[in-house]
């Protein structure tokens, strides 16, 4: 006797929502500075009650002002990506050159300078001719 099997129904994976410790999008940036600061982390909490040096409130100006779509170069690596920073294009300085960084969901509570790296790894090949005993006897181009 063969056991009729049940033909099983391949479902799409739903998308999951964002959420930052229990609250969606939507309710984090209707929420004020003051409110925010409490779900942040201790350092993030820290720099808001410290309040923003002057670079940093003159870049959240800028961001509000300018139309979404257009990129806003900045300096200012030690600015927090609040929940209305997210869907803006952002060009942070590492040094050398701009990095553009498109704020995410998931950026919210990070500082800007962690998603421009300043520092690039560098990849060694082989040794050169003369760096060891046995290159000695490697022919040459």
């Amino acid at each position: 006797m063969a056991k009729a099997r049940k033909a099983k129904k391949v479902e799409a994976r739903r998308k999951r929502e964002f959420t930052y410790r229990g609250k969606s999008l939507e309710e984090l940036q209707a929420m004020n500075l003051e409110a925010l600061s409490k779900l942040l982390t201790a350092r993030a909490r820290r720099s808001i009650r410290r309040g923003f040096n002057v670079e940093t409130t003159q870049f959240y100006e800028r961001l509000g002002s300018t139309p979404r779509e257009k990129v806003i170069r900045t300096h200012c690596r030690d600015a927090l990506v609040l929940p209305s920073h997210v869907g803006r294009r952002v060009s942070v300085h590492t040094g050398k050159e701009f990095k553009e960084i498109e704020v995410r969901p998931e950026m919210i509570g990070h500082y800007y300078g962690e998603f421009a790296l300043t520092r690039r790894f560098e990849k060694h090949s082989g040794p050169g001719v003369g760096a060891t005993r046995s290159s000695k006897f490697m022919p040459l181009k």
